[in-house]
């Protein structure tokens, strides 16, 4: 049955889920970008090289790996011509509820453009990738939220006050062991570069601390989960984001173990989108009035 809803309405489905998409994407290819030691394949920004925007014949960086990080910056322009469907879809449906969300996203997509500049400049300094990864983390839970939000404005829901306070220890609390993996990529093997700089911490003890955080984690959702009064799309949702947080888990004792192959530390990074937006919907669960036909 077609639906009654105006098409710029109906148009917000597909261009939303396009943009979370394409945000969670641009971190698992810039983490290739980096497993793949091609992170000043182009050594200039916002060029490739001194004299051209795309890879010239004969960079001493290497022609495949100027190609991987030039594709990387590809991936940002068409994240940006999708921020910005997604922005005048919202403008055509009329939905100023959640004009600002998509306005941020097409403006921190340019952060990220900028901090990405930095990052290549400073030669791949832990601190600058840390950062550009995890202003990444704030746009795919806009983007999220932005998803969310399509079909109907947003419509606050008053939590208890018990499960209010759970909620809100477990988004930071996964926001932490979010940036606890950031230190650790820093302090680990793959730079992105061989001449690039390195955190000076015991790569041993911030893999560790990184892990005892997971457990607290696995364990604080399992408690999370059995609370009095929690409703059921809360209840899924946590129960979805303990799997794929077990299994990441799982996935990084085994690549420690295994001496971090890049194949593992990339499958682990985009566990950890994953991980980062099942939480966040945990969040909006908690926080946001469930509307009909809302997933």
């Amino acid at each position: 049955m077609r639906s009654s809803a105006p098409i710029s309405q109906r148009i917000l489905s597909p261009t939303t889920a396009l943009l979370l998409f394409l945000q969670a994407a641009v971190v698992v290819t810039g983490g290739g970008v980096r497993l793949t030691v091609s992170g000043l394949g182009c050594p200039t920004w916002p060029r490739c090289t001194p004299g051209s925007f795309i890879p010239v014949p004969g960079q001493a960086e290497g022609q495949l790996h100027a190609w991987i990080e030039f594709a990387n910056r590809l991936l940002t322009i068409v994240l940006i011509l999708s921020a910005l469907i997604a922005l005048v879809a919202v403008i055509k449906a009329g939905r100023r509820d959640i004009l600002l969300l998509a306005a941020g996203q097409f403006l921190g997509i340019f952060g990220q453009g900028i901090l990405g500049g930095v990052t290549v400049l400073t030669h791949l300094n832990p601190i600058a990738v840390a950062s550009h990864y995890l202003l990444s983390t704030v746009l795919i839970a806009a983007a999220t939220s932005l998803y969310s939000r399509r079909r109907h404005p947003f419509k606050r829901k008053i939590a208890p006050q018990k499960i209010n306070i759970f909620s809100r220890t477990h988004v930071t609390l996964t926001a932490f062991v979010v940036i606890l993996g950031t230190v650790v990529t820093g302090t680990g093997p793959h730079a992105g570069d061989i001449n690039s700089p390195r955190l000076h911490l015991d790569i041993q003890l911030t893999a560790i601390v990184h892990g005892c955080a997971v457990a607290i984690l696995l364990a604080l959702t399992i408690i999370f989960f059995f609370t009095k009064d929690l409703n059921h799309v809360t209840k899924s949702r946590l129960l979805i984001f303990f799997i794929i947080s077990l299994a990441q888990g799982a996935l990084g004792v085994i690549q420690y173990l295994q001496g971090v192959p890049q194949l593992m530390v990339a499958a682990h990074l985009a566990g950890s989108t994953l991980v980062w937006i099942g939480a966040w919907r945990v969040w909006l669960s908690v926080h946001q009035e469930e509307m009909e036909n809302v997933k």
